[in-house]
């Protein structure tokens, strides 16, 4: 580990991963637009993490400026660029009758170098595309097939929480998700409920699923038999935040209490309750409800 220097987070692209880069002098804010030298050549990037006095683990690209009017204007003529080759690569897809994705398209500063990213649910023999898409670029042509998850990183997007995707803005890597901890969270198993813009489970059914799992260890199963105030009955749902308990009763409507209020019932004979066997990994889920 280095001695301290001027540290600043940029992305590449605005759904890019965030690296760090030596500052230098320069004091930058989020949003700012630089420069760097990454050893390729100068490149635009996007101030993701303002500018801070931090440990540099190593050697790191340099900001060498904050971008002027000439730099914006040729990154807004080599995004237009990119967006002609990515539109003209969809028309040549269509013509040699690809069922594929085409959904973004990166080309390098000095044009030497285009890739493609595309999408698809079957394996692609895209070399007469290639070969296609060479002869007007000049240049080498790359395929990269790409998962839905990722691409909707890579699209952007808005979800039904209202905000930017999660994993375009700040998720470095996706973290498996499974249906177990939609049913943790007593959530619908509605695919449109549990479902992100990808198809699949969100991911933020990860953020809270530790949290459900430890307030679930001081309640009784569902199904289990208990003794309450009012009398003894079957756990029908749990409110595993709130600590509530919803109770069936045999002469009587269900109601609800508190955790506290609620115990166990042992079995004839008055032997302890057997514990619960450990949870199996869930089946796969039934159709139309995503898989991670």
């Amino acid at each position: 580990m280095s001695e301290a220097a001027r540290v600043v987070g940029v992305k590449l692209t605005p759904t890019g991963r965030t690296f760090a880069c030596d500052a230098g002098s320069f004091r930058l804010a989020k949003g700012d637009r630089v420069m760097i030298d990454d050893g390729r050549g100068a490149e635009m990037a996007i101030v993701a993490v303002a500018s801070a006095p931090r440990a540099a683990p190593g050697p790191l690209p340099r900001v060498l400026r904050v971008a002027d009017d000439r730099d914006l204007a040729r990154a807004e003529a080599h995004e237009r660029r990119a967006d002609e080759a990515l539109g003209h690569a969809r028309e040549r897809a269509r013509a040699h009758g690809l069922g594929i994705k085409l959904f973004r398209a990166e080309m390098t500063p000095g044009g030497g170098r285009v890739t493609f990213y595309f999408a698809s649910d079957a394996r692609v023999d895209f070399r007469e595309l290639v070969r296609d898409l060479s002869g007007r670029h000049r240049g080498r042509v790359e395929m990269r097939q790409v998962g839905v998850r990722d691409e909707a990183k890579m699209v952007g997007g808005i979800g039904s929480c209202g905000r930017e995707l999660c994993c375009t803005t700040f998720l470095p890597r996706f973290a498996p998700v499974s249906i177990k901890m939609a049913k943790h969270q007593n959530l619908v198993l509605n695919p449109s409920k549990v479902s992100g813009q990808c198809g699949r489970l969100k991911c933020c059914l990860v953020y809270e699923e530790a949290t459900y799992v430890e307030a679930a260890k001081t309640l009784p199963r569902v199904g289990k038999r208990v003794t309450t105030p009012d009398g003894t009955g079957r756990v029908g749902d749990l409110d595993v935040l709130a600590g509530r308990v919803r109770v069936y009763f045999e002469d009587q409507p269900p109601k609800v209490f508190a955790a506290a209020d609620v115990r166990a019932l042992a079995p004839p004979g008055g032997a302890p309750e057997p514990h619960e066997p450990p949870e199996r990994d869930e089946p796969d889920p039934p159709h139309g409800l995503p898989s991670d």
